[in-house]
């Protein structure tokens, strides 16, 4: 396609969560608390796994990654869709859009490979104890934290230079309440069925690759951890596993639903809904879930606590 034919549109016009004013002010308040919690809980375990060496380990090194990300992750759409709820216009330039639609995608691909890796990660520590240390040593786990990240953002430039590559000149209205690629297709002026099979490919290698190490992973714990004859080391085991298997469910049920599973027009709204629990609820729960019922984090907590109150 010609670079004459690149794009029409100037910019485009998120519809948001909803078109009601009183409504639009009620969830400003509501996104703003999530997006000022989401900050202070990811911000609160990067600071515990920093300043507590007992933390010094592969499982909160990968967390800290999942939390450094998750801020990350919030503060590429939250602020704009708070700024949009505040004034009630939702108009965002094509090239914000673009940049959108690119770090949104390379932080979702890089939380995919990362769970996945957090998963390989409690497979060595509990099938591969006594190997464990020496086959998670510091320059591997930089390896697969870097590995991540990159696989991330590279298969997020390969879809947006293929999106480049198509017109959008009208309509502009984007049902969406921030910028994100399945929809954004839907508003292109020529045949998107090659792009659509990139971005599944793409999708594929990001969510459905990582999903099969978690599923062989946990399969091969649960198989190791019900040969355990002791029930204490049985229930740390469940215990450690248990968060990540449920922010596991939680994100991927969410991305596959979006970007693997074909989604009915007759149903306008349903998309952005479940938009809303990866892009907005998933960062707020991450840091609760690993921290609710991890004792390590409850004993970092009450240190830093009794070192405030000695100074």
């Amino acid at each position: 396609m010609g670079t004459e034919n690149l794009t029409f549109v100037a910019d485009f016009i998120l519809a948001g969560l909803s078109s009601h004013r009183k409504t639009q002010m009620f969830l400003f308040l509501v996104i703003l608390l999530v997006y000022l919690l989401s900050l202070v809980g990811n911000l609160m375990t990067i600071l515990l796994v920093r300043t507590n060496s007992h933390l010094h380990t592969p499982m909160y090194f990968f967390l800290m990654h999942l939390s450094g990300l998750e801020i990350c992750y919030v503060t590429t759409t939250l602020p704009q869709m708070l700024a949009h709820l505040l004034s009630g216009n939702g108009s965002i330039s094509f090239t914000r859009c673009m940049f959108q639609v690119y770090i949104f995608q390379s932080l979702a691909g890089a939380e995919c490979f990362l769970l996945g890796a957090m998963a390989y990660d409690r497979y060595l520590a509990i099938c591969h104890p006594l190997v464990y240390t020496i086959a998670m040593d510091t320059c591997r786990q930089w390896q697969l934290a870097s590995a991540s990240w990159f696989g991330g953002f590279l298969l997020a430039l390969i879809n947006v230079l293929c999106t480049l590559h198509f017109p959008f000149c009208g309509p502009n209205h984007l049902n969406h309440f921030f910028c994100e690629l399945p929809m954004l297709l839907k508003l292109a002026c020529a045949d998107t069925l090659v792009l659509e099979a990139i971005l599944f490919g793409t999708a594929g290698l990001a969510i459905l690759g990582p999903l099969i190490v978690i599923l062989t992973s946990y399969g091969l714990i649960l198989s190791s951890v019900l040969q355990m004859t002791s029930t204490s080391g049985r229930h740390k085991a469940f215990s450690t596993c248990a968060s990540h298997l449920a922010v596991v469910t939680l994100y991927y049920g969410t991305t596959c639903f979006m970007y693997l599973i074909p989604r009915a027009r007759t149903v306008p709204d349903r998309d952005k809904k479940i938009a809303v629990l990866y892009a907005v609820v998933t960062p707020l729960l991450n840091p609760i879930i690993y921290t609710l019922r991890n004792k390590d984090i409850h004993k970092a907590v009450v240190k830093m606590l009794e070192r405030k109150s000695f100074e």
